[in-house]
């Protein structure tokens, strides 16, 4: 029996606690280089990579090469070709208005849902060149050029129409058909190894002999189904990442409904800015101390530029390198130098003082990356950081 004279004890409610993990920089790096197969070389086949990826970025035909070379065992030029001419991946524009080479099934499930974006985009670079011009009515007028299914260049699809607009110049009236209105393959030659092509474009549904998947008409209140996928995807490929991360990877407006969706499917981080990141639950994250390789990217790589915050894998002081067509040598995970090949010779240039176990190891790496290219390399070339 308890004493009246015994105090009176009062529990204050506490507060509850964020107990949200927070993921440095280097937990974020080593996450994103097993996402993007950059921490072991992945046995997928090249249309499994093209799809797992996301897509690849290929405003320079060449740069895909390089980046499967660096993800894929055993990779060889020759079926990427294969993947190219037989359709089952494809390049076109797609996210951020760019081209990327997207497995064929990711460009029929995926092009209706950035076509407002593609459209936006073209008016917000060439508002006043486009001024006045009525979308559907010149998408109409390209649509009925392509009806033979013959490939054509974006200068003679321009020439079937341009005495109905001669406004705008003919390089924007060609870009806004052919890079918004009418969703477009570029067709081989262009891209293949080794290879100088121009651009020559079909229908995408023509080339893929499949029709587009259309979205659903009007506010149907289904949480953007195409969106969630992208969402899922994206993660796979990509995360732990933010809103702002999605949205500067695919240049949608962050796919609000999406999100709101299958929240409840995902876990949540904190970054060191405090962000929320969001991520699958089962993908991998590994330990920040994992080992990471030497691995050479291409210019405009999507494990660089497929996040608005790109701290976890370059310092700022070289986030320009990053859009103007530099490619990148991870060196511990984190870009650390620039190569090149000119004159017979793979050149690197470090930013930072490399170690001797490193410069080993950017040299070998190099050393086999210059027999892939086969483009007659004779020196490998490692400066030392100004």
């Amino acid at each position: 029996m308890y004493s009246s004279s015994r105090k009176r004890v009062t529990m204050r409610k506490r507060k509850p606690e964020n107990t949200t993990t927070v993921l440095d920089s280097r937990a974020l790096n080593r996450a994103t280089l097993a996402r993007q197969h950059l921490l072991t070389r992945s046995d997928a086949s090249v249309p499994e990579a093209v799809a797992h990826l996301c897509g690849l970025q290929a405003q320079e035909p060449q740069a895909p090469f390089t980046g499967l070379w660096s993800r894929l065992a055993g990779f060889r030029p020759e079926q990427l070709d294969d993947a190219l001419t037989g359709r089952a991946v494809v390049r076109t524009h797609l996210m951020r208005r760019t081209v990327h080479l997207i497995s064929r099934d990711d460009a029929l499930a995926w092009r209706a849902r950035h076509d407002a974006m593609l459209r936006g985009r073209m008016l917000g670079t060439y508002r006043s060149e486009l001024a006045g011009i009525d979308l559907e009515e010149l998408a109409a007028a390209g649509r009925a050029v392509m009806a033979d299914r013959q490939p054509r260049t974006m200068a003679e699809i321009v020439q079937e129409v341009q005495d109905r607009w001669p406004g705008p110049p003919r390089r924007v009236l060609g870009e806004l058909l052919v890079a918004a209105l009418l969703p477009m393959a570029q067709l081989p030659p262009r891209g293949l190894w080794h290879r100088t092509s121009g651009v020559r474009n079909l229908p995408l549904a023509a080339w893929l002999e499949q029709d587009i998947a259309p979205l659903p008409a009007g506010d149907t209140g289904d949480g953007d189904p195409v969106g969630q996928q992208l969402l899922r995807r994206y993660l796979a490929a990509h995360g732990p990442a933010a809103s702002a991360d999605l949205r500067a990877w695919c240049g949608l407006a962050g796919l609000p409904a999406a999100v709101k969706a299958i929240r409840e499917e995902l876990v949540a981080f904190r970054d060191e800015r405090g962000r929320e990141l969001l991520d699958l639950p089962d993908a991998p994250r590994p330990d920040p101390d994992t080992p990471a390789p030497v691995r050479f990217l291409p210019a405009f790589d999507n494990a660089i530029l497929g996040y608005h915050d790109r701290s976890r894998i370059i310092d700022a002081p070289h986030l320009g390198l990053s859009v103007a067509g530099h490619r990148a040598v991870l060196v511990d995970g984190r870009v650390a130098a620039t190569w090149s090949v000119r004159e017979h010779r793979l050149h690197i240039s470090p930013f930072r003082a490399l170690t001797t176990q490193e410069r080993e190891a950017v040299h070998a790496e190099a050393q086999d990356l210059s027999v892939f290219l086969d483009e007659g390399i004779e020196q490998v070339r490692l400066d030392t950081a100004g």
